[in-house]
């Protein structure tokens, strides 16, 4: 590995019993960990999700690379690809329902509107 070598964060999720993916009874959120992130916009055609999701495979892949190659200018573009696509998806930029609830995204669910759900879960 070489030196100086910088890793970003990855929402690598454990698929573990003690670590499930729960999805908020309005399917706005999925929480790990407690935390609170914003799911795809549902309204999304399915071909078109799919186009999306490749786009933003290939833009975490190249943000690998250029850490790899510890390549700043590549390292922003990709990260900006990523940035695209995961408002595309509507996973980021603005909310894609419309009643007026904010995003409450990387929240703890405990500490939102949530909080009740959240406590009574099995």
């Amino acid at each position: 590995m070489p030196a100086g070598l910088r890793f970003a964060h990855v929402a690598t999720v454990p698929r573990e019993p003690d670590h499930p993916i729960v999805d908020t009874p309005d399917g706005r959120y999925f929480v790990v960990r407690g935390r609170l992130w914003r799911r795809s916009n549902p309204a999304l055609p399915p071909a078109e999700r799919e186009r999306l999701v490749r786009e933003l495979m290939r833009a975490r892949r190249a943000v690998r690379d250029a850490l790899r190659a510890e390549d700043q200018a590549a390292e922003r573009a990709a990260r900006a690809a990523v940035h695209a696509a995961k408002v595309a998806l509507g996973e980021r930029g603005p909310v894609w329902w419309d009643d007026g609830a904010p995003d409450l995204t990387r929240r703890l669910a405990r500490n939102t509107p949530y909080a009740a759900w959240w406590a009574d879960r099995p």
